[in-house]
């Protein structure tokens, strides 16, 4: 969603950090592309202008324009303003659901996902948060919306409020409200109805449900494709019901963006959570930081961890620590690597999360990568017995070409698939030796441990040089085959060895 705006803003910091010094008319002119992007990107223009005026301000100072890397430094203040600018109070993605059971009202314009974001948020709540939930839809204009809401509690595991044809909104808030006292529930949602624009009727219909059931939370859902209407729709739904946060769906669009930083600004409401997809677990919650990263081109080294982390279970990874630690790494290993990023999301997924990626994109494409590849090679490994998948050195001229021949594909993409096991099995030798498996051991933590990131893994503490030096050695040797792949936290044994050459070009 951001890629234009990061493409504008990279051309331009590009050009500031390849200078030695700042003199205040380069900053002046650099802050005023960086004004054109953010208004190409949806941003209103009073945020724009807010938004420049507080950059300008810290970064004509006397300690940037004498500093060593005067462009670093501006790039790390536009940074800080952006996460500033999209900070809301209270921690993102925290809910007031203390005591049971607690309402939480979902609200917003037709077409914008608050049906699909019900569900979503919903099963976020039952699975991370363990909570009992159960959800009543009381859009009674919409074609099936209440039937809609009820297949979707059945594919996640969510209780749906019984339907009953012919009451009013109110009534059925009134129902959910005694369901929930009664069946012991710990929240129960409730799904407005919409309309395609802002009108009098609908704003009166969540008003009296608000008033029926007093709400802890007041979720507004917004298209993230909206523009600059969203700013006016968020505006009216606070003042005439009051909202607690808002939900922006469609993140995963092409969408500029914009519409995130101007409604941060302007309503003053934190952005809590946001839709990346049509996949019930498509839902995250909101991170400044992250955003703003990704904006820039830092990419989110965070959130391919947390998507590390949920696809990978901690038993599995010591026991595969372990195995690693002597040395061991066979064709069932590197399958199990290879499923788990597919898990992830595929190679196009973590990539977008990998710093300086958007540079890469252009290379990726004319390098045929994509998950194809994934798949082809974990056919070859399954084409594979047993035996031969524990032992991948008793492979012999026949045996390859009936695993090849199996798998549908040549021998000559079976031997990059075995050069590739060969170097990351040497990879894991020397990582077991070091420290007895010290670096694993640090990865791991890294992963599973309360510590978070690895240490030096932040992008919000790196040096914008070293982040541009990984992007740099991960651009590199692209187009030749996924070369610098390496040490991706959290891939299966906490590393991803540099030697993922075996990723040929597409067939």
């Amino acid at each position: 969603m951001f890629e234009s705006l990061s493409e504008r803003l990279g051309g331009v910091f590009d050009r500031l950090t390849k200078q030695g010094a700042l003199s205040e008319d380069d900053v002046r002119t650099a802050l005023r592309e960086v004004r054109v992007a953010l208004l190409e990107a949806d941003v209103s223009l009073p945020v724009a202008r807010q938004f420049i005026k507080a950059v300008e301000k810290k970064a004509t100072g006397a300690a940037v324009t004498k500093s060593v890397t005067p462009g670093q430094q501006v790039v790390k203040i536009v940074h800080d303003e952006l996460i500033t600018t999209l900070t809301g109070e209270g921690e993102p993605g925290a809910l007031r659901i203390d005591s049971a059971p607690a309402p939480i009202l979902m609200v917003g314009l037709q077409g914008s996902g608050k049906t699909t974001t019900t569900a979503k948020l919903a099963r976020r709540l039952k699975e991370r948060d363990r909570k009992k939930v159960l959800m009543a839809s009381l859009d009674v204009n919409r074609p099936a919306a209440m039937e809609q809401l009820q297949i979707l509690g059945q594919q996640i595991g969510v209780d749906t409020l019984p339907i009953v044809k012919g009451e009013d909104p109110v009534a059925i808030a009134k129902r959910a409200k005694t369901q929930a006292s009664l069946g012991g529930y710990d929240v129960y949602m409730l799904d407005t109805a919409g309309r395609l624009h802002i009108d009098h009727e609908l704003i009166r219909q969540a008003a009296d449900v608000r008033d029926v059931v007093n709400p802890r939370e007041t979720l507004l859902v917004v298209d993230g494709l909206t523009g600059q209407d969203a700013v006016n729709v968020a505006t009216e739904f606070d003042d005439k019901i009051g909202v607690s946060g808002v939900v922006l769906t469609r993140m995963d669009g092409d969408g500029r963006g914009g519409a995130a930083l101007s409604m941060r600004a302007i309503t003053g409401k934190p952005i809590k959570f946001v839709g990346l997809g049509e996949k019930m677990d498509a839902l995250e919650t909101f991170e400044p930081e992250r955003v703003a990263g990704r904006i820039l081109g830092m990419g989110d080294i965070v959130a391919l961890v947390e998507r590390a982390q949920q696809t990978l279970e901690a038993e599995q990874a010591e026991r595969m620590m372990k195995r690693f630690q002597k040395g061991q790494f066979n064709m069932n290993d590197l399958k199990m690597q290879l499923e788990q990023m597919m898990k992830m999301g595929g190679l196009g997924a973590m990539m977008q999360m990998m710093p300086g990626a958007a540079k890469m994109a252009k290379q990726m494409d004319q390098a045929g990568m994509d998950d194809s590849i994934l798949r082809q090679q974990i056919a070859l490994i399954n084409s594979m017995t047993k035996k031969e998948r524990a032992n991948p050195q008793i492979l012999q001229a026949s045996r390859k070409k009936r695993i090849a021949a199996g798998a549908g594909m040549d021998v000559s993409d079976l031997n990059k698939l075995l050069k590739m096991q060969r170097q990351m099995s040497d990879m894991m030798k020397k990582m077991g030796k070091m420290g007895k498996g010290g670096m694993l051991k640090q990865a791991m933590k890294g992963m599973f441990g309360k510590g978070g990131m690895p240490e030096g893994m932040d992008p919000s503490q790196m040096d914008p040089k070293q982040i541009e030096a990984a992007a740099k050695a991960m651009g590199g040797k692209m187009p030749g085959g996924m070369g610098g792949l390496g040490g991706m936290p959290g891939m299966g044994g906490g590393a991803l060895p540099p030697g993922l050459g075996g990723f040929g070009k597409k067939k």
